[in-house]
Formats: structure tokens, C-alpha cells, sequence
């Protein structure tokens, strides 16, 4: 598995909600949950995301915009829009309550709003992030991400317009994956953008060696790797491994390596409740838990006792966008 693969495994659209409807101005939809990360896409029409504590940014039809969280942020018409904001978030309109085209509204243009003028359908699913080694991959990204209407994503919206257009079973699912698909898309063109400065591992895994090795060490991350096993498996010496690899991740591969098992170890510590540190140790490579409750404590700062209970009585705010199973979605109803 490549690493972008498997750091973006852990977010997931579950239960989003859709702003959907045809707005007419003015409009203010304040989103008030503070999703990890949420996508916005506009259909048609145009309209302003203004992020708490940032400028405001356009986005016209078939724009995207990623907002990080816990800030929230809110969608106008207009930069001082006189709309009252209405807060969108838990109480939304679900498609299991009415669906995507019988909102809750105000200033809707009534109908499904074909061909009204100035008539803008958002698009917003906001993505709960599962597991511990999604961070690696929010920790990549700057508090609001821009893309412009791309070939790639193109598809993707061409689907979203005709899902959101009708009410049928399955509906919420088939979403929920296209959004999925949407962020995949989003990422890679925002990574690949010309000019940019992607993470280390964005670029590391086109490499043919040191792609090869991140892909070895995160499908067999329990394996008992030395740099010279690595570099026989990948086909190069101990030398061109090892230097090629620091130049283009950022640190040694054993080094890689042992901070991508504590960030794993710390998942499983959450998930597998009755899993002893000895359990978690062998899961990830580590025949002696003291040797791994040390290398636990020199990556993470507390050793795996004090960070399972640390996490486990997390605020139940918090554990709402991290806990497996415990999510709640932000959306909007229009």
C-alpha cells in the first residue's frame, strides 16, 4: 500500500449532509461543528466560504475547497450578506429525514429551483477522522485548501449533481463515497499543483527505490526490518538506500519506520481495549514491551498506559470526530 493510500484509509464521509437545494441570496449558513476536515463544492451558482479568523474566499460553480477544523466557517452570498446566519450542523435536514431535495429552507427558490437565476447548490461533507494515522495527512495541509475546477474531479461532480437531484434508497451511501472520491481527487491535484510544497512522502513515493521501500515498510510494518534487509527487497546497497531515502523523506528509514509503528500502536491502543502494551508491542514488530513502551515514550512524549487512558476519557466533543463508530456529521440544509 502507498502511503497516501493508507494515511487517508482513516477519513471517511459517514452520514455527511448536503446542502442541496437551490439558495436564493441572502443566505448565511453557519457551519458549527468544527469537522477535522470538510469539503465544500459549489454545482452551480457562486457564493463565499469565510473561514473563523481568515479572509473570505469565492467559490464559484465547480470549485472545491477543503476548510481544516475545529474552526468553523460559514457560506454567503456576499461578504456582509444581511441574511441572519443559521446554524447547520447536528439539527440539519438528513436525506433520512426528507432527503436531499426537501429541505428544511429559507429563501429557497422553491421546487428543485432549475433555472433559477442566481440560483448556487453547495455541496458539504465533512470527514471525521478515524484513526491516529490520518493526522499524518491533516498535519500535510493548510487551514483552507483551494482547487479549481479540474478534468480530474470533473466526473466526480457530474455524479454528485445527478445523486443529489433524486431521492432513492441507498442514496446517504452512495454519497458518502462519492465525496470520498471528491477528496481523493481534491488532494492529488492540490499535491501535484505546480509550484507546491506537498509533504516529503508525496513526492518520495514516485521515487522507484525509496517508493518501493515506504510501500515494504507500511504493508509489513511488524516485519523486522534493518536497512539492509530493506535495501535487498527494494534492489539497491545499504548506502544508496539509506542516503536516497533521508533526501527525499526527510529522516532515515528505520527512523520512518519506528514513528509510523508508535503511530499505529497508539490506534490500536484506543481500539483494542482489552489488548495488553505486550499485545500492542508484538502487533507492531516489538518482541520486548519495554523496549517498545520506550520507543512509545520517545516518539509520543507518554508512555502507552498514560496515552490509552489519556485518550479514552477524551470529551465526548472530541471523541465525536475521532472515535470510530462515534461520528456526527456537519452539513447544511437549504
Amino acid at each position: 500500500m502507498d502511503v497516501f493510500s493508507d494515511l487517508i484509509r482513516g477519513v471517511r464521509a459517514h452520514g455527511s449532509l448536503f446542502s442541496s437545494s437551490t439558495l436564493s441570496p441572502p443566505w448565511a449558513l453557519h457551519f458549527v461543528d468544527g469537522a477535522p476536515l470538510t469539503l465544500c463544492t459549489v454545482l452551480n451558482g457562486a457564493g463565499w466560504i469565510v473561514p473563523e479568523h481568515r479572509p473570505p474566499e469565492l467559490l464559484r460553480a465547480r470549485e472545491t475547497l477543503l476548510v481544516r477544523g475545529p474552526a468553523t466557517f460559514t457560506f454567503v452570498d456576499e461578504p456582509g450578506t444581511r441574511a441572519r446566519p443559521v446554524a447547520c450542523g447536528e439539527r440539519c435536514t438528513t436525506p433520512e429525514q426528507g432527503g436531499t431535495r426537501h429541505r428544511r429552507g429559507w429563501n429557497d427558490c422553491g421546487g428543485d429551483g432549475a433555472g433559477s437565476a442566481g440560483a448556487t447548490t453547495l455541496i458539504v461533507g465533512a470527514y471525521p477522522v478515524r484513526a491516529e494515522f490520518s493526522h499524518r495527512l491533516l498535519d500535510a495541509l493548510p487551514a483552507v485548501l483551494r482547487v479549481d475546477g479540474g478534468d480530474a474531479a470533473g466526473p466526480v461532480l457530474d455524479h454528485l449533481a445527478a445523486e443529489v437531484a433524486v431521492d432513492t434508497p441507498g442514496q446517504q451511501v452512495v454519497l458518502d463515497r462519492l465525496l470520498d472520491w471528491m477528496l481523493v481527487c481534491t488532494l492529488r491535484e492540490w499535491f501535484d499543483r505546480p509550484g507546491g510544497e506537498p509533504p516529503p512522502w508525496w513526492a518520495a513515493q514516485r521515487d522507484p527505490v525509496v517508493g518501493d521501500a515506504l510501500r515494504l515498510l507500511h504493508a509489513e510494518p511488524a516485519a523486522p526490518w534493518t536497512v539492509a534487509a530493506l535495501a535487498g527487497r527494494t534492489g539497491v546497497s545499504r548506502s544508496t538506500l539509506a542516503k536516497r531515502f533521508t533526501a527525499l523523506v526527510g529522516e532515515p528509514p528505520l527512523t520512518y519506520l519506528t514513528r509510523w509503528r508508535m503511530t499505529l500502536a497508539a490506534d490500536l491502543l484506543v481500539e483494542r481495549e482489552s489488548a495488553t502494551v505486550a499485545d500492542v508491542a508484538r502487533a507492531v514488530g516489538y518482541s520486548d514491551p519495554f523496549g517498545f513502551s520506550a520507543a512509545f515514550k520517545r516518539v509520543r512524549g507518554v508512555s502507552p498506559s498514560e496515552f490509552r487512558r489519556t485518550a479514552t476519557t477524551a470529551s465526548p466533543a472530541a471523541g465525536r470526530w475521532s472515535v470510530p463508530g462515534a461520528a456526527t456529521p456537519v452539513g447544511s440544509n437549504a
